[in-house]
């Protein structure tokens, strides 16, 4: 999560059907033809005023929707427009994408469907609706807590201030963790999980902490039909959503959620020794993107992040490396042989982070590898065959 990069990051520069706006030249004609009469060049200056007349109607129509002129002129392709400009106007990121959003959110529409719809007209009701959201979108309230929903690795998941809204650059870390859990060969047979309503768990086996709305844990078993997964939380609200988002999937029967710091409420949920055998036990995959924003980079963060969203899913610490430090000295207790750790990490943090995997002395193999933006992104540290036990 690489929150200083993902504010300024316009997912689509394209404006599917916008309309340039050419102000017309006031000195000469509004239509060139070979012969042009003073009334001609009249009729096109008033036909040019009446066309600015109506939008500035409009847009007072939209802008107080107390008063109802011309209501009926207001139609999907218009809206969609308008909001467009606004946004733009007010420096709003990614403003075609903001519009189709709210827009779509409003009328209950899919976003392609919109441009299917360009003439169906909204009901007062849904211009109120979208007038209150385009006024809050201007105070920088983000537009994925505005519709509570946003996409994550083209699943579509539940978002609410309780939890940090899902970012395209941990679609990296969901890459490399699928990747790894299918290259691994050493298939264990299945084991029963008493203490977790008695459900059958067959490798892979993960663990995904600090899973706020449990984006990472469902793109992986809606990718991995047999991975079952333990997913942990210190914050209960954050695990509600994660609740609706597990069930929304459909994946009670293989995401567990558990409330808890890290790998505390594993512990007594969980006797790995006795579901199987010694040189087995633990999980195939540590996955984690946690709070890394030191107190000098969350000072600097923009208001739709710093005034929306938990401070715990953001903050960790003076320097940001809080979660990484209590990460890498536990996380041998809990992996299997050949097993890996996997973390998102900040823009600049990777060498940080491998130190610490480093001194945890359990690791024989660590790579930092870099996003799109050739920013520090994925930290992955694969366990040494010989391992302490739990």
């Amino acid at each position: 999560m690489n929150v200083n990069k993902v504010l300024t990051k316009d997912y689509e520069n394209v404006h599917l059907l916008g309309r340039r706006k050419n102000k017309p030249n006031q000195t000469q004609p509004v239509v060139s033809l070979p012969v042009v009469s003073l009334s001609n060049q009249s009729k096109g200056s008033n036909l040019f005023q009446t066309q600015r007349l109506s939008k500035l109607l409009l847009a007072f129509t939209f802008l107080c929707p107390s008063y109802n002129l011309a209501m009926q002129n207001w139609t999907i392709q218009k809206l969609l427009n308008w909001a467009t400009e606004h946004f733009t106007k007010n420096g709003l990121d990614s403003p075609r994408l903001s519009a189709e959003l709210l827009l779509s959110h409003v009328v209950g529409l899919k976003r392609i469907e919109l441009y299917t719809h360009f003439d169906k007209p909204v009901t007062k009701q849904q211009l109120d609706q979208l007038h209150g959201l385009v006024k809050r979108a201007d105070q920088n309230e983000p537009i994925a807590y505005l519709t509570g929903k946003t996409e994550f690795y083209s699943l579509e998941l539940t978002v609410t201030p309780d939890c940090m809204i899902p970012r395209p650059e941990t679609e990296l870390l969901v890459e490399r963790a699928i990747e790894f859990l299918r290259s691994r060969t050493d298939r264990q047979p299945a084991v029963s999980l008493p203490a977790l309503s008695l459900v059958e768990v067959s490798n892979p086996f993960v663990c995904d902490l600090c899973t706020g709305s449990a984006c990472i844990a469902i793109a992986i078993a809606k990718n991995l039909p047999d991975a079952h997964i333990i997913a942990t939380d210190i914050c209960d609200a954050a695990l509600n959503i994660a609740a609706k988002n597990v069930e929304k999937h459909q994946l009670k029967d293989r995401i567990k959620l558990l409330c808890g710091n890290l790998f505390d409420p594993i512990v007594p949920q969980l006797d790995l020794e006795k579901l199987v055998p010694d040189s087995d036990r633990g999980f195939d995959l540590i996955v984690c993107n946690p709070p890394y924003v030191s107190a000098l980079e969350f000072e600097k963060l923009g208001k739709n992040v710093k005034d929306y969203e938990p401070k715990s899913a953001l903050f960790a610490g003076a320097d940001g490396l809080n979660i990484y430090r209590l990460i890498s000295e536990k996380a041998d207790d809990f992996l299997k042989p050949d097993a890996a750790l996997m973390l998102e990490v900040g823009y600049s943090q990777g060498q940080a982070v491998r130190q610490l995997l480093e001194q945890a002395g359990c690791f024989s193999e660590i790579t930092i590898e870099k996003d799109s933006h050739d920013n520090d992104r994925i930290a992955i540290a694969k366990k040494q065959k010989a391992t302490n036990k739990i």
